[in-house]
């Protein structure tokens, strides 16, 4: 029994944690910051102010997660993040395709618990820090509401991924909040005149179907006016959760410090909201539906902004510029709301999207002025519009892996951040970062100690494409393009099935991207017409073309209500078909016009339409298309790019292999394989739900031999991208048979990487 009396003033319990990295903020900046470090020795506090992992992904929020893929809305092909947040969103598809925010909580608890270089803090918020330095955080004090415990967390460095920037705030760095002027960086997008109004808040419902008519009596707060919101009949009983992004307020706020009042308002407006839809008599299909869920904290876009070395711009992101320091990558569009949010007459959302992706350097991720201040997640150096772009989930734990490992590159060379740029060990930390599969547009992973690099690599067979299969006859409602990876030399001659219903003509186009690298189509090369018969024939399509740099083309053919053309049940990687349609959810129209120059292209959309569509367009290709070879596997990008840098074995090779060989035995201790799983599928988190759990084009199953002929490994049912294999004990061969299966009859196995490290 424990009794107390006493007129002494009490206090809580103190605990003093010590750790070489401390991250404060659970979001997916946070988790992919805190995983990354731990993953290479760090030892890693994470404290979180909330009970769950995840920030705005959470299902305290039940935003998706986005980045560079946006939907499948825009031109940048294959440009899932890589690394921990790819390994998070393969992970939460293959348990959770039909997208449960509940269960996406637990596959982030269960990544960073599983970690035994993370202690992990959650309801607790930070406070306060001490300095040891005007320029220098010695320790940060917080506070857990549910162990009525104080803490002072003591670390070499610290990361703010707290979205409001609260350790950055309280420690003096320089920040920024609302827009700058057209004037300071010559952003065109930008005001005349600076001014601080903000993005806003947001907050979702949940309805549920309960097979019977439900009530529903709104709170006496509920807005009672749905006029107030100019787009009230936009509302449909079939939207629910993020659907309804633009339920937004806040912008002409403190979006800091009037949070509360904040969520308030967007509460009236969601409980006003629900009881139109339910009493409103204009939506008798909600008989049956219940109010499930609301959330009962806001999700923030935007409040303070810190500075670092470089302040991220609007020519940045439209430009696609690149920098020395690249660490991470960006793609999502300059997307800007108006500041009255959903009592705005405006539209919900202004994007403007670039041709392709751009860079992130590593000057935008520390603090100009404390000097062992990581930042991550929304709050980095980047102007107003381009934190439009930089914002998003996706991109901020992209960001945060760059951090976590530039924590282990400074712990190890006792350095601030700063000083991994003055003394030269930027490679080391982009190196680092492409070994664990994370994507540094343009920096290839060369890392010394591979290997393969060194090896003799045989395969059992290479795939030859000469066609894909005509299998399903479909309409040209749309304009299509095959993207074919092309090498030095003529273009091939090509041939299509198509079907006629009345004579008429086939308008084919050869397109290439003028920047090499982007899947913008915006170089046309030639164009023919091409005089189509009644019925059904094959066409031949020949361009007099000379390709002069690897790369992908675009074969297009235009619309024509009159004309069925065939496409394929293969599925390949690096091969896919695109679209010129219409994704109103990311203000693709088919084509980008603005209005009056404000800084952004003038171009056309080509994006694939997801699975179980998507299919590869029927060609016939003389000569074959040979962009599939075994020296693929050591180029040491993941992912396909001017061409897929993949090794595919051949369809009817019944056991496809790679056999690598050295002239001596080697001791390795390390093999990393990377596999496909669709790096152009965005993998909503929540919501959208997904047609599959497994990547068609990812191996299932492989083993591999020594140079007995002994099996050193087998793995049965894989769906992720990188498979890491460490020995117990060092393997001594001279050579490494990998046997693969092919995932499905109709898609062929491929790997786009084998790395192997010495003990």
């Amino acid at each position: 029994m424990i009794k107390g009396d006493s007129e002494i003033k009490r206090s809580l319990l103190k605990k003093t944690i010590q750790a070489d990295l401390l991250v404060v903020g659970g979001g997916l900046s946070g988790v992919c910051a805190a995983i990354t470090a731990a993953r290479v020795g760090v030892k890693v506090v994470l404290v979180q102010d909330r009970p769950v992992l995840g920030g705005n992904s959470s299902s305290e929020v039940r935003l998706w997660i986005l980045g560079a893929t946006s939907h499948l809305g825009n031109n940048n092909r294959w440009s899932r993040e890589g690394g921990v947040i790819d390994e998070i969103l393969v992970e939460n598809t293959y348990k959770n395709k039909e997208g449960n925010p509940l269960i996406f909580d637990t596959i982030l608890l269960d990544k960073v618990v599983s970690e035994p270089n993370i202690q992990l803090f959650l309801n607790t918020v930070v406070y306060d820090l001490d300095k040891s330095s005007p320029q220098e955080i010695s320790s940060v004090k917080a506070f857990c509401s549910q162990n009525s415990t104080e803490y002072e967390f003591k670390a070499n460095y610290y990361c703010d991924a707290s979205g409001d920037g609260i350790i950055g705030f309280l420690s003096g760095a320089a920040f920024r909040m609302g827009a700058e002027s057209m004037e300071e960086f010559g952003e065109k997008f930008a005001p005349a005149k600076e001014y601080g109004e903000l993005l806003g808040h947001s907050i979702y419902f949940y309805s549920k179907d309960v097979g019977k008519p439900v009530k529903f009596s709104p709170p006496e707060f509920a807005l009672t006016d749905i006029t107030k919101i100019p787009r009230f009949r936009n509302f449909s009983s079939k939207d629910y959760g993020c659907r309804l992004w633009w339920l937004e307020y806040g912008g002409r706020l403190d979006t800091v410090h009037d949070t509360e009042e904040i969520k308030w308002e967007l509460w009236k407006v969601v409980y006003g909201v629900w009881n139109y839809i339910k009493n409103s008599g204009n939506f008798p299909d909600a008989e049956n539906l219940t109010l499930e869920w609301v959330g009962a904290i806001p999700g923030k876009r935007e409040s303070r902004r810190f500075e670092g070395d470089y302040i991220i711009k609007q020519q940045d992101v439209v430009e696609q510029r690149t920098h020395f320091d690249a660490v991470a990558y960006g793609g999502w569009s300059i997307d800007l709301h108006p500041a009255d949010g959903v009592f705005s007459e405006k539209p919900g959302c202004n994007q403007w999207h670039a041709k392709g992706v751009y860079q992130i350097p590593f000057r935008s991720l520390y603090s100009k002025n404390i000097s062992n201040l990581f930042l991550a997640g929304r709050i980095i150096s980047a102007t107003h519009v381009a934190f439009a772009s930089t914002r998003v989930m996706a991109t901020g734990a992209h960001i945060g892996q760059a951090i976590g490992m530039a924590a282990k590159i400074a712990l190890k060379h006792k350095v601030s951040p700063k000083e991994i740029l003055e003394k030269n060990h930027l490679e080391e930390l982009q190196q680092e970062l492409l070994k664990t599969g994370h994507h540094i547009p343009g920096v290839l992973h060369q890392a010394q100690d591979d290997l393969v690099q060194s090896s003799q690599i045989a395969v059992s067979s290479t795939l030859s494409l000469d066609s894909l299969s005509a299998d399903i006859l479909k309409s040209m409602d749309w304009s299509m393009a095959q993207m074919v990876p092309l090498k030095v030399g003529r273009i091939p001659s090509m041939y299509l099935q198509v079907y006629a219903m009345a004579d008429t003509h086939l308008e084919v186009e050869l397109r290439l991207s003028t920047k090499l690298g982007n899947f913008t189509p915006d170089d046309i090369l030639q164009s023919k017409t091409i005089a189509v018969k009644a019925g059904q024939q094959e066409v031949l399509i020949d361009f007099d073309e000379t390709i002069t740099q690897e790369q992908y083309a675009f074969i297009v053919f235009k619309k024509n209500p009159e004309l069925k053309i065939y496409f394929s049940e293969k599925r390949i990687t690096g091969v896919l078909s695109v679209f010129n349609a219409v994704n109103k959810a990311v203000s693709n129209f088919g084509k980008q016009t603005p209005s009056e120059d404000i800084g952004v292209d003038e171009f056309e959309f080509w994006c694939p339409q997801r699975r179980p569509e998507g299919h590869n367009l029927a060609l016939r290709f003389d000569p074959s298309i040979t962009a599939f070879d075994k020296e693929n596997i050591k180029t040491g990008i993941y992912r396909p790019s001017v061409q897929p840098n993949a090794w595919v074995a051949s369809l009817t090779d019944e056991k496809p292999s790679i056999t690598i060989t050295w002239e001596k035995p080697e001791a390795i201790k390390q093999i990393d394989l990377f596999f496909d799983t669709d790096f152009d599928h965005p993998m909503e988190s929540v919501l959208m739900g997904h047609p599959e759990d497994v990547m068609p084009f990812c191996v299932r199953n492989y083993i591999i031999k020594d140079d007995k002929g002994l099996v050193v490994f087998e793995k049965k049912d894989n769906y992720q991208t990188v498979n890491t294999i460490r020995f117990e004990e060092v393997l001594q061969t001279s050579s490494l048979h990998i046997i693969l299966q092919h995932p499905s009859p109709q898609v062929p196995a491929s790997l786009f990487g084998v790395r192997c490290y010495k003990a």
